[in-house]
């Protein structure tokens, strides 16, 4: 019994020089260039941003604030978190280049990437479409 079960994953891992006509039908083409490896990691960087709800919410905070623009001091209340840790989600935010940061005093503010949301709906929608 082993010694089937050697053989059976040595076939299915040993790739051949010459497809049969089975395995030729079973892989469809390539219609558009993939995500290279670059792209990809920036892309998991962003969906990784977004991974976490307080950071979803805070995108949509500053979203929703008058010019699109929030002072860190208005985003503790309604996610209910102190401000190091609201700061922290911030930085990942920007570092994902989703939002800016300016600092004015002692406050920082924080706004959206003009055209950010609509570059990342741009590759789903395309990844999806492909």
């Amino acid at each position: 019994m082993r010694g089937k079960m050697d053989v059976m994953t040595t076939l299915e891992l040993t790739p051949t020089t010459q497809a049969s006509p089975a395995v030729a039908g079973c892989c469809a083409p390539l219609v558009r260039e993939a995500a290279d490896p670059e792209v990809a990691r920036d892309l998991a960087r962003v969906f990784k941003a977004l991974g976490d709800p307080t950071r979803v919410q805070l995108l949509s905070i500053v979203g929703a604030h008058d010019g699109g623009e929030a002072c860190v001091c208005d985003l503790t209340g309604p996610v209910g978190l102190a401000q190091p840790t609201v700061s922290h989600h911030l930085k990942i935010l920007v570092d994902a280049g989703l939002l800016t940061r300016e600092q004015r005093g002692r406050w920082a503010y924080y706004s959206l990437v003009p055209g950010a949301l609509t570059a990342l709906a741009t590759v789903l929608t395309e990844t999806a479409q492909g």
